[in-house]
């Protein structure tokens, strides 16, 4: 029987086609119970819940809203009293569903076991992608990876089926392409513990990548807390066409907020440029806005995100968004605190980097550009897929490219690499043909997981520390995030300009203007490429990857040897002593970018990821020191000599000696690691102060119970240095939107004060008093009990 929301839509279709018209009862649809996902037929979306939300804010604050704040204020706790001023106050939300990657599952479910609650509150899944190294090829290396990872894999599988969480095994694919492919939905509020998470915005979701202990709170039941988001509006007029992709907005918009432009603030796309835009363009867009900072972005429904629905299994959910699409819109009139006017239709084809994902250049200039800045132009590698860019019509543009200098006997100068977004869009890529097109120009098809782009790259084309290029359609190009060589220059850019610069081998190579020799020896263009958007035939959904919880999972086991080096248990931070933080000496004064690869590099640190102690083996040892312009390299105070930053941390914390770390601008942006937080807390790490911190990495140093504070005038940065000694005093009097002093204790007993602002409302101080958030929250379950 079809749902009650398609019958309702077939009858006011019906009736209004008419002479006459009559109501159709709301309560028709309201009767209507459609799953969130076909994977847990029991957990209903809850759109009335939304629209009663919605309409109470809306009487409260007397003006239209963007789309943005009615889902964000459609999970409002508690609507009718939450304060609500955007960049201001704190909102407390109910999410829908909590997502987690394999290698921050491990501390997010080890955190939450430690909070001894029987089962999570929310439907919540973990997705088996990061700990894929790529070698030689996707089933080879999908095979050493289930090998070498049996421990934590096993872990994830049982504390999964233990705790009520779904289970994606390895092979699933990419964490976020699977999150499009079956849990967003318009008007959804997903949480997921990885900065990417953003990329359900595309299917008209609030997606927000979040730490594990924010993931912990929702999946406890617990509501969350968000700063009120700013929200920047960025218009978009005109069509795509030609050369120019959904990638190039996003790579645009970062060559103008740059990569802080956005904290604090949701993106919000709007304007008729939208639907010249497919759906999962639209999740390219939303999921490379982590770049910039931003809380989340999105778009708002339309039939592309219909058509992509209906295609995934899913009409019924677009049956029942079409039943209440004018919550799934913004309202006419609303306010935007930015906007930004992008006309599509002039738009170019965009390259950004190397080192930083808001350096943007159009592709007609790069060559030049890189000849004058000394970068290498002949490209050693091109790599597509990721989170970010492998969709059918990624992979199908691509291959419409590779096919045409097929046809004129050219293969790739540079290397190549394919990464399948998911289990379905590789298996469905290979069954179109696509999969092979790309081999046949030289491709190597990897596993469907992250692979290079978060670092899990087996390397071997070139030596550590050797000059060199590659492009790739991922997200990030951080220093060393790809193949941990510091040298290395990576661009990113759309699949297909991926594909074109390939077979060119070269960054002077502009594939709309430039020709190309055939094997012939006769010149020829490239063509812009065209691509179906979704597959003729349904998707092939290739082997079936998931796990169900059981209903009833008391009886599984969840095992963590104590000799592990994989796994940890975790034991409760100490509580704050209720003094000031006197005398902490300065384990780095950090220079530059820091994001959190520098604070905690992932790659082959990644088995690490559930051994707290072992991975703190990694703090920082990226940041550059600004004593000595070296990474991994501090002086210890206490003995004045230089060695690692790790080694440093460690030997203070064996002799009591707490510590600070002085930060620069946006400090911890990129990657939601939490441990990044975690390690510097484990070792006797207590405050961190910059000049400014990314929003993800900020709250996750408030969960762990560190002090993340900031200059009340920038330029007082330059007044700490590293010899120094600080004081925070004040903290007995701890409240929020109250400076706290610091008294700077120089080496010739001269002494000066600073102020320090900080962004710690009531809730977050009961955190750091209690030594974190979760210590927080088992005082809260004993009182209760």
């Amino acid at each position: 029987m079809a749902p009650y929301c398609v019958l309702a839509a077939r009858l006011r279709h019906a009736l209004n086609s008419g002479i006459r018209r009559y109501h159709v009862a709301p309560v028709l649809c309201q009767r209507a119970k459609v799953a969130m996902s076909h994977f847990e037929p029991n957990e209903h979306i809850n759109y009335e819940k939304l629209e009663k939300n919605i309409n109470i804010v809306r009487k409260r604050l007397d003006r239209p809203l963007t789309l943005s704040e009615k889902i964000v204020y459609g999970h409002l706790d508690d609507p009718a009293k939450q304060e609500i001023e955007r960049g201001k106050t704190y909102l407390r939300l109910r999410p829908d569903r909590v997502a987690m990657q394999d290698a921050t599952a491990q501390m997010a479910m080890l955190q939450f076991i430690s909070s001894g609650l029987p089962k999570v509150a929310v439907p919540s899944t973990i997705h088996c992608d990061h700990l894929i190294e790529a070698q030689s090829g996707g089933e080879k290396d999908l095979r050493r990876a289930k090998d070498i990872n049996q421990e934590v894999y096993n872990f994830l599988a049982t504390a999964g089926a233990k705790y009520g969480v779904g289970f994606w095994k390895p092979g699933s694919g990419i964490i976020h392409q699977i999150i499009l492919e079956n849990y967003s939905y318009p008007g959804v509020m997903l949480i997921g513990t990885d900065s990417h998470t953003p990329n359900g915005g595309g299917l008209g979701g609030i997606c927000i990548g979040v730490g594990g202990a924010d993931a912990v709170d929702v999946m406890a039941g617990i509501p969350w807390e968000l700063k009120c988001p700013k929200v920047i509006g960025v218009k978009l007029t005109g069509k795509l066409s030609g050369w120019s992709s959904p990638k190039d907005v996003i790579l645009k918009v970062a060559g103008i907020l740059t990569v802080k432009g956005g904290t604090g603030a949701i993106i919000e796309y709007h304007g008729p440029g939208v639907d010249s835009i497919s759906c999962t363009g639209m999740a390219t867009i939303c999921n490379m806005g982590a770049e910039i900072g931003a809380t989340t972005s999105i778009f708002p429904y339309n039939a592309r995100m219909k058509k992509y629905l209906s295609k995934t299994g899913r009409a019924d959910i677009a049956a029942l968004a079409d039943e209440f699409q004018q919550h799934l819109v913004p309202d006419s009139g609303c306010q935007y605190d930015q906007v930004i006017e992008i006309n599509l239709s002039e738009l170019k084809p965009h390259i950004n980097g190397p080192f930083t994902p808001d350096l943007a250049h159009p592709v007609s200039d790069i060559g030049a550009v890189a000849e004058k800045e000394g970068w290498p132009v002949d490209i050693r590698v091109g790599l597509i897929g990721s989170c970010t860019n492998s969709s059918y019509e990624d992979m199908g543009r691509s291959a419409a490219v590779a096919k045409q200098a097929l046809a004129h006997g050219l293969k790739c100068k540079s290397k190549f690499t394919i990464t399948p977004g998911s289990e379905q869009i590789r298996a469905t890529i290979e069954r179109d043909g696509y999969a092979q097109i790309l081999r046949d120009v030289g491709g190597l098809v990897l596993a469907n997981a992250c692979g290079p782009c978060i670092g899990q790259w087996d390397r071997k084309d070139i030596k550590k520390g050797e000059k060199n290029t590659i492009v790739t359609s991922y997200n990030r190009n951080f220093t060393g995030r790809n193949d941990a060589n510091p040298e290395t220059h990576a661009f990113v850019t759309s699949p297909e300009i991926v594909t074109a610069l390939s077979i060119a081998g070269t960054l002077k190579f502009n594939p709309e203007t430039d020709y190309l020799t055939g094997a012939d020896g006769k010149k020829f263009k490239l063509e812009a490429p065209d691509a179906d958007e979704l597959p003729k035939l349904e998707f092939d959904p290739g082997q079936d990857t998931y796990q169900y919880p059981p209903k009833d999972g008391s009886g599984q086991h969840v095992d963590v040897s104590p000799t592990s080096q994989r796994l940890q248990l975790l034991e409760p931070f100490d509580k704050w002593d209720g003094k000031d933080l006197e005398d902490m000496l300065i384990l780095i004064k950090v220079k530059g970018k820091c994001t959190t690869d520098h604070i905690s590099a992932a790659g082959p640190w990644l088995k690490f990821r559930g051994h707290l102690d072992n991975i703190s083996n990694n703090l920082l040892i990226g940041a550059i020191n600004i004593e000595n312009g070296k990474a991994n390299s501090v002086r210890n105070a206490l003995t004045q000599e230089f060695g690692p930053v790790p080694d440093t941390a460690r030997y203070y914390k064996k002799m009591g000696v707490k510590w600070a770390v002085i930060g620069d601008e946006n400090y911890g942006e990129g990657s939601s690691r939490e441990h990044a937080a975690l390690e510097p807390r484990h070792l006797g790490g207590r405050v961190i102060i910059t000049k400014s911190f990314a929003r993800i990495h900020e709250t996750n140093l408030k969960k762990q119970g560190l002090l993340p504070l900031t200059f009340a005038d920038p330029a007082d940065y330059n007044k700490i240095h590293p010899v120094d000694k600080l004081s925070i005093v004040g903290l007995a009097d701890f409240a929020p939107g109250k400076p706290l002093k610091c008294i700077i204790k120089h080496p010739n007993g001269s002494q000066e004060t600073i102020m320090l602002n900080h962004t710690f409302n009531e809730s977050q101080i009961e955190w750091f008093q209690a030594g974190s958030a979760l210590n927080r929250m088992k005082e809260l379950q004993q009182k209760s009990s």
